[in-house]
């Protein structure tokens, strides 16, 4: 309890810091119309349908395309995105034997590996197979992190990998941080 009031204390300070003033090195950038601020999403975070078109191509082969995808948006962080295992060509991943992780809030999860051809990347996706009941709708979907694939789109923008990769966050020009992740960035 004691690390999530620190971080919501954390978290109110800089949503409420004049655009002049930095935090632990970090300055709150304004977004433009059309822009979301990752400073203004939610913890715990927020679970949310997109109508997006989202790509994922690797070795030139397109992985998966969707526009039935959810994404979780929590502060600091870019989106991550999640798509349906029926719009996912499942016959290029291997399920991970003896990796997984947890999430406080989504439970469990569990990784694939992918290859096209001799091409292969490691933990290239992450998935709920129990996700916690807030966050059920993430059952049969998968997330990717884009600096493990060729490249990943947002509608027709390639987007940026989140830096220090451990969050797995989806970059696009709608989005504005600065973004947890990156070295220095540990205490935020």
């Amino acid at each position: 309890m004691y690390v999530y009031e620190s971080f919501a204390s954390t978290q109110s300070l800089i949503k409420h810091l004049p655009l002049s003033m930095t935090y632990k090195g970090m300055k709150k950038i304004q977004p433009k119309p059309g822009q979301e601020s990752v400073w203004d999403y939610p913890r715990p975070p927020k679970l949310e349908a997109t109508n997006k078109t989202l790509k994922i191509v690797f070795n030139d082969i397109v992985i998966a395309q969707t526009n039935r995808g959810k994404r979780i948006l929590e502060t600091s962080h870019p989106p991550t995105y999640y798509i349906p295992k029926e719009d996912i060509e499942m016959q290029y991943l291997q399920e991970v034997a003896g990796k997984s992780s947890f999430c406080e809030y989504k439970g469990m999860a569990g990784y694939y590996h992918l290859q096209v051809d001799d091409k292969i990347s490691q933990n290239v996706a992450w998935y709920y197979p129990n996700p916690s009941p807030q966050y059920a709708a993430l059952q049969d979907h998968l997330c990717f992190y884009a600096s493990r694939v060729d490249a990943c789109f947002v509608d027709d923008e390639q987007v940026q990998a989140q830096e220090g990769d451990f969050y797995g966050g989806w970059i696009t020009s709608q989005i504005v941080g600065p973004f947890k992740g990156g070295v220095g960035t540990w205490g935020w």
